[in-house]
């Protein structure tokens, strides 16, 4: 049985936008929604050079393959915002979302970095498959704050990992199964911002085509306020009736809409470029709308009519400049005290995120860290602990797993997560093997492979009867490798004095020295 997808995308500048910072692609072999931030311009160029990159995986690839293909080509994304913005620095502080689905059949490989979400839809259930990169989400993640505060959160719209070319790019990977009838949603925070996960359900339950289901979540959306742009799209696991579809065949929306195609050819004068791209989309946005009023200016009243006789009373004194200056300063106050507010509730924020802990490495060591492994431009988030491992842990010396999270940093709850670690180091043990001693990790330990580390020419059969006893017994065992080298060189010095003439150690074999 083949499977592959039938899909929809579309993208709507919402109510109160000027342009759609937004884009997308739906394909045959990849789904993929951006949005943009930095600014009218820069936010549109950010999400559609990164669909531009991304549309070049919409082609037929071998499972195994999706993962390593997705990330290299987000890496990739990154370096050409990076490019765009050194050509162009008025562009600085542009970057955008990335939440992008690519498929092999029944495997489907998730990439994920901002707070644009996936859902999936699957026997009458719906479940969020991304995590929001989020200052509040982390909050929540770590208790502070409820899901109904974080609704409501002065900072919900603080992005903690966006692509921005300003640095190595840290997205979520995923490889996931997929059966005929299940039915996913790529979206923008402008739909999930607005309509409910609720809402969404009822519409992806209720409707039958994905074309459907896109136009019906982006109107409640817009009938919601609308005040941000709204991208989906909606894709159906199906079984193929005859051969996979031809890559290349999907479109794009939104910002990318707009987007030049990649010029395979290079090196050319007129060579495609990120920034060359960037101009390009630059050219084509859209002009300020007019102002057009939908009524005329009422008319000024006519004075009232007084009776004969009757003397009109002056008319009240204009306001003085004073009064003016008085209004002002009243507004300026407010603004000043919301400012504060708002400060003082950034600070709350920041000292919260401050005070939790993750464990990184430095040098190929472990390293416990206060603070989050978030990064917000400008703002220092994390600091080296107070308190650090010792002794020192290798990540070298970690079973395989441990050591890729220990490189791509998690977040702990305390620093008892330093001990949890130190206990499935891979230890170091002085064994014997073919009669010689030698040193090896990770023998018969759980998760850990076992390797040779170093060998000797040391025979146990020259060892004092008691250090042998110990090497048999596998009790000569040691966190690091430095531990158990200097008890290679222990044995190795009271192997060395059981053959002297003089020997002074005890239990040498053959009496009290072995000539």
């Amino acid at each position: 049985m083949t499977l592959g997808i039938r899909y929809a995308a579309r993208s709507d500048v919402g109510m109160l936008r000027e342009g759609n910072e937004d884009s997308a692609y739906a394909g045959s072999y990849l789904l993929a929604v951006a949005d943009g931030m930095g600014g009218h311009v820069g936010g549109e160029i950010a999400s559609a050079a990164a669909i531009e990159e991304l549309r070049k995986l919409d082609t037929e690839l071998p499972a195994p393959e999706l993962l390593a293909a997705l990330e290299n080509t987000v890496r990739t994304a990154n370096d050409n915002l990076h490019r765009i913005v050194e050509s162009d620095p008025s562009l600085q502080g542009m970057g955008t979302t990335l939440t992008a689905m690519l498929w092999a059949g029944d495997q489907v490989a998730l990439v994920h970095i901002g707070d644009s979400r996936a859902y999936l839809l699957r026997d009458g259930s719906l479940y969020q498959i991304t995590h929001d990169h989020t200052l509040v989400q982390s909050l929540v993640d770590e208790g502070r704050i409820s899901p109904d505060e974080a609704a409501s959160h002065p900072q919900r719209s603080l992005l903690l990992r966006a692509l921005d070319g300003r640095g190595e790019v840290d997205p979520d990977l995923s490889l996931r199964d997929a059966k005929v009838g299940d039915r996913y949603l790529l979206c923008s925070d402008g739909l999930s911002g607005v309509v409910t996960a609720e809402t969404i359900f009822q519409v992806l339950t209720d409707t039958g085509e994905p074309e459907q289901a896109v136009r019906q979540l982006i109107d409640l959306a817009n009938r919601g306020g609308g005040p941000d742009n709204i991208t989906c799209v909606v894709a159906d696991v199906v079984e193929l009736g005859g051969p996979p579809p031809r890559p290349g065949q999907g479109h794009a929306v939104g910002a990318a809409a707009s987007a030049s195609p990649p010029d395979p050819a290079g090196g050319s004068p007129g060579q495609d470029t990120p920034a060359r791209r960037a101009a390009q989309l630059r050219d084509t946005m859209p002009q300020p709308p007019v102002a057009v009023d939908e009524m005329p200016p009422p008319q000024a009243a006519a004075p009232p009519q007084m009776n004969p006789g009757v003397t009109r009373p002056d008319p009240a004194p204009r306001r003085t400049r004073g009064g003016g200056m008085r209004r002002w300063t009243w507004l300026i106050v407010v603004a000043g005290v919301a400012v504060v507010g708002i400060g003082a509730v950034a600070f709350v924020v920041l000292q919260n995120v401050r005070s939790g802990y993750y464990i990184g490495q430095e040098n190929g060591t472990v390293v416990l860290y206060r603070g989050t492994t978030q990064k917000v431009p400008g703002l220092s988030l994390s600091r080296r602990a107070k308190n650090q491992p010792n002794p020192p842990i290798t990540v070298a010396d970690l079973p395989q797993d441990r050591q890729v999270a220990v490189r791509a940093k998690y977040e702990v709850k305390g620093p008892g997560a330093v001990d949890d670690l130190r206990a499935q180091v891979c230890r170091h043990a002085v064994v014997e093997s073919g009669g010689k001693l030698e040193i090896v990790r990770g023998r018969k330990q759980q998760n850990c492979k076992e390797s040779k580390v170093a060998g000797s020419q040391v025979a146990i059969a020259e060892l004092p009867t008691d250090d042998a006893a110990k090497v048999r017994s596998g009790a000569l065992a040691f966190p690091s490798r430095q531990q158990a080298e200097q008890k290679l060189a222990e044995l190795t010095e009271h192997r060395d004095q059981c053959r002297s003439a003089a020997a002074t150690i005890k239990n040498c074999p053959g009496g009290e020295g072995h000539r």
